[in-house]
């Protein structure tokens, strides 16, 4: 079970540490209100691809693939109103490297069916889609 402690600095500026100590910074400056930490909508959308990014690196090092670069764009599209609730995620993993494709939509498909968390939670809400580009 993984816990994580969010403390209050100011107006709608927080601290957020994670279960290992590791801290980020969340929220708006409380003097002109613009973003200087991380929005918290976005800290999903982080959530989702750092999860995915993570298995998938792993399989396809694991499988000795020449992976050079892997990159992952993850969007959601919200409601306009509040609470602004996420309707759908798309991720675009971008690899460089002379990967099989075979092995690079396996290692997609097991991470996003089997292994990674966040989305398996997530899609009990919402569609996911996810689409690659090997470079």
């Amino acid at each position: 079970m993984g816990a994580i402690t969010l403390r209050w600095v100011e107006s709608n500026l927080m601290v957020g540490t994670d279960s290992l100590g590791h801290s980020i910074v969340i929220g708006k400056s409380p003097e002109d209100k613009t973003f200087i930490g991380i929005k918290p909508s976005d800290l999903l959308l982080m959530a989702a691809a750092s999860c995915t990014m993570y298995d998938v690196a792993e399989i396809l090092v694991k499988q000795r693939e020449p992976l050079e670069d892997l990159k992952i764009t993850c969007s959601g599209e919200q409601l306009a109103e509040p609470p602004y609730t996420f309707t759908r995620i798309h991720l675009q993993y971008v690899v460089k490297g002379a990967v099989n494709p075979v092995k690079l939509e396996k290692a997609i498909r097991l991470s996003e069916d089997k292994y990674c968390s966040v989305l398996s939670t997530l899609r009990l809400a919402i569609p996911i889609t996810s689409a690659y580009e090997i470079l």
